[in-house]
């Protein structure tokens, strides 16, 4: 079997796969936010931080309780690690150094997960467990807590009530991520990913001598670092290591994890707001970007120049045998379009054009599908912001799912779509300004540019993923990377919770004659046009110094 049919073949399965899983898990995870009941164990960790689930937010106070689980979360995380050395567990390694832990928290707090270290190397079981994966489902139950938030903001009127942030935030872990945690790890167990807490041992190496390599609960890790869209990895590989991603199968099993549940919150959306029809219009939009960028990418992934791409049946380089490259190209995209950041190949090994896909797909923000619960409020706020220039182009005020999208509504979309570009070129300008950050550059010219770019675009989208050729491991790049994953993970969220406060304190505006059907194909079109051209306008210069001029190069 050709190659390129190989790549075909896998993503016509992926895709069967999540239609079977569209309808149950989107209804399941709408009957879970809706629901009025709360589960016995869900009542005792309600008491144990003293929640009332029963009483309804307004966004100030759902804002509140976002950051403030989120600050407790980043101060946890960075003593966890401040004292590792003390700890039981530690396998040895010493206490992360103050930089480098405050990036670390950062990351996991706010579901980036970028890894400036050597994970098998400096992280012991108790933070691995205790913390990072704790962090793992409870910053991806954040961000489908703001993203049901907003849904609640279209489907209810003057009220100005967004539900409660604490029931949302166990609800989304206990009866949603929890559950298909255990299964997922299972899973990945049978297909060979290593599951125990055993401590350094001799590895013999098939050239002879030996190797230290230690052991972990690697399976339970992975399949929350997917099914969050959380990115970052038990070891330095990530998904590219045997122990984590050991064949064919758990590979397209773990890009199936990371897809489904922002694909199936679509029809979430759609339950929620009483039309299923506005979720397939999203889920629309969202398919069609991530199979076309699936499609540009295996095409020059597969086509090169000179004998070593001709040999190699494409660009081989940087990529696991295991795989090859029509499943690494649909792991890098399905990554990249997340804000999952995990990775089975090598990026900075991609073709110029092939990394520049990349690039592009995190500077969309993420939306299609997204992140767990940040690509439909992205999503959302993108729909805003087409229904706003349609309503421009007629001269009728612009409604959306029967809410009028006024100043102040539109102020909200803006200042979300400006956050992360304003953090992305901000830093990569001020790192080509000071002497440090250049001197960890290990390529000069357009891919060393690209190099940084591709930093603080994965920080502030908060990915994770890295064109892996950048010591990142300084104290200005831990530091400003560490600011613009919370800036860009946070700042968004208060403009997202104001904006469906306001919408939820509106009043139903009645269907018209000239009301724009957002529910039609003609609307999609619409949608993508306006991310595509947004997102163009946005970062083309900066994508022009880097990877369109590396790959008009080659």
């Amino acid at each position: 079997m050709s190659p390129v049919l190989a790549g075909v073949l896998q993503l016509l399965a992926l895709v069967a796969a999540l239609g079977l899983s569209y309808r149950p898990l989107g209804d399941h995870m709408a009957r879970v936010y809706s629901s009025e009941k709360h589960l016995r164990p869900e009542k005792w960790i309600y008491k144990a931080i003293g929640a009332n689930p029963s009483v309804e937010m307004r966004w100030p106070a759902y804002l509140r309780g976002v950051l403030a689980f989120s600050a407790v979360s980043v101060l946890f995380l960075y003593l966890l690690q401040r004292v590792q050395g003390s700890l039981p567990g530690s396998l040895g390694f010493v206490s992360i150094d103050p930089d480098q832990a405050f990036n670390t928290a950062a990351s996991f707090v706010a579901n980036t997960n970028w890894q400036s270290y050597y994970g098998e190397q400096a992280m012991g079981h108790v933070v691995q467990t205790g913390g990072l994966a704790v962090q793992n489902f409870v910053s991806a139950a954040v961000g489908m807590a703001v993203a049901v938030a907003l849904v609640r903001g279209f489907a209810r009127s003057r009220s100005g009530e967004l539900g409660n942030f604490w029931a949302d935030l166990v609800r989304g872990v206990v009866r949603i991520l929890l559950p298909i945690s255990v299964i997922g790890a299972l899973v990945l167990v049978a297909c060979g990913a290593i599951q125990n807490f055993s401590g350094i041992h001799e590895v013999g190496q098939f050239g002879g001598g030996t190797q230290q390599w230690n052991g972990g609960a690697v399976a339970s890790q992975e399949v929350i670092k997917e099914l969050g869209t959380n990115g970052g990895g038990y070891f330095n590989a990530n998904s590219a290591h045997p122990f984590e991603n050991p064949n064919g199968l758990s590979n397209l099993f773990e890009i199936y994890l990371i897809l489904v549940i922002p694909f199936a919150l679509t029809r979430t959306f759609g339950r929620m707001v009483g039309s299923l029809r506005q979720g397939y219009a999203i889920l629309g939009t969202m398919a069609v970007i991530w199979i076309g960028f699936t499609a540009l990418m295996m095409w020059t992934e597969f086509a090169g120049n000179g004998p070593a791409f001709e040999l190699a049946s494409g660009a081989m380089e940087g990529k696991e045998t295991r795989f090859g490259i029509g499943a690494s190209a649909i792991f890098s995209v399905a990554t990249t379009l997340t804000s999952t950041g995990a990775v089975n190949s090598f990026h900075s090994s991609n073709t110029g054009f092939g990394g520049g896909i990349n690039l592009l797909g995190m500077q969309l923000g993420e939306i299609a599908p997204g992140g767990v619960g940040s690509g439909l409020y992205g999503m959302l706020i993108m729909a805003i912001i087409a229904v706003f220039i349609a309503g421009l182009m007629v001269g009728r005020t612009p409604e959306y799912l029967g809410k009028k999208i006024g100043t102040r509504e539109i102020k909200f979309a803006a200042c979300y779509i400006l956050v992360t570009p304003a953090l992305v070129l901000c830093f990569t300008a001020a790192s080509f300004v000071l002497d440090t950050p250049a001197n960890s550059m290990t390529n000069s010219g357009a891919h060393g540019f690209s190099e940084i770019l591709y930093a603080y675009t994965s920080g502030a989208n908060n990915n994770g993923s890295a064109f892996a050729g950048l010591n990142a491991d300084t104290q200005w790049f831990n530091s400003t990377i560490g600011i613009a994953m919370l800036l860009g993970r946070f700042l968004p969220m208060v403009f997202v919770l104001a904006l469906a406060g306001s919408l939820a304190e509106q009043k139903p505006v009645p269907e018209t004659a000239g009301t724009l059907r957002t529910e039609k194909p003609l609307f999609t079109g619409l949608l993508v046009g306006t991310i595509m051209i947004i997102t163009g306008l946005t970062y083309f210069p900066a994508l022009a110094l880097g990877p369109l001029a590396e790959g008009l190069a080659a």
